[in-house]
């Protein structure tokens, strides 16, 4: 894994932090870095989170553009706003993320768009799709997503368990595989992206998905991945 240095972050205006003040007012928040008050991300934890890095891997031989490491600050935002549906903290998410979804879309202008499906479990929880959200507050397309079919390849058995959490490494992968398909891909260059890359196992069945539908993934995408080290 590589780490790169972001782009610096756009200005705020004094417009804005005016609407934020009073917004405050009506509406108390702490920032969920800190825990100072009137912002759900202060000023101080801004500037920290733009700081910090980027990241860079290979899953199944293709290149993985991840706008933060999953760590800290990062991964107390995420956890809120999946968790908790703390959609205010989008922005401060959205717009590295959606600088990187750019980029792939510049570097291949024809294609495909295509989000790993989220569990069924936590979509239903939440009742929105972060990915979708995030893409949405950078002002970007609302991808196609990868459907999900089955647990397992044909005749395999997975061991019970809670969660992938709880499974072995060879139990996560013989859970995964097979569980995502692709249609209208053929011929394709495809990007993917998805919220939070861990061990990589998702993200490469989505390529593996791909690949057999007769599309090609030329970048994938992540808003955070844990360091595969």
């Amino acid at each position: 894994m590589t780490r790169a240095q972001p782009d610096p972050p756009p200005p705020r205006d004094r417009w804005t932090d005016a609407a934020l003040a009073v917004l405050g007012l009506v509406l108390p928040v702490a920032c969920v870095g800190c825990g100072a008050p009137d912002r759900a991300l202060c000023r101080s934890c801004r500037a920290e989170l733009d700081a910090l890095p980027t990241c860079r891997r290979l899953v199944a031989g293709v290149r993985l553009d991840a706008a933060w490491s999953y760590e800290g600050l990062v991964r107390t935002l995420v956890l809120e706003c999946k968790l908790r549906s703390r959609v205010d903290l989008a922005g401060p998410l959205a717009g590295r993320f959606g600088v990187l979804v750019r980029r792939a879309l510049a570097d291949h202008p024809e294609a495909v768009l295509l989000r790993v499906p989220p569990s069924r479990r936590g979509a239903r929880r939440r009742g929105f799709d972060p990915v979708v959200l995030l893409l949405g507050r950078a002002r970007l397309r609302r991808p196609r997503a990868l459907v999900r079919v089955r647990a397992g390849g044909p005749g395999q058995r997975v061991a019970a368990g809670h969660g992938q959490k709880e499974r072995t490494a060879v139990e996560r992968v013989v859970a995964t595989v097979g569980t995502l398909r692709a249609t209208g891909v053929t011929g394709r260059d495809v990007v993917l992206v998805d919220d939070v890359v861990t061990t990589g196992v998702t993200m490469a069945e989505a390529i593996r998905a791909v690949r057999v539908a007769g599309g090609r993934v030329v970048r994938c995408v992540a808003l955070a991945e844990v360091d595969a080290r």
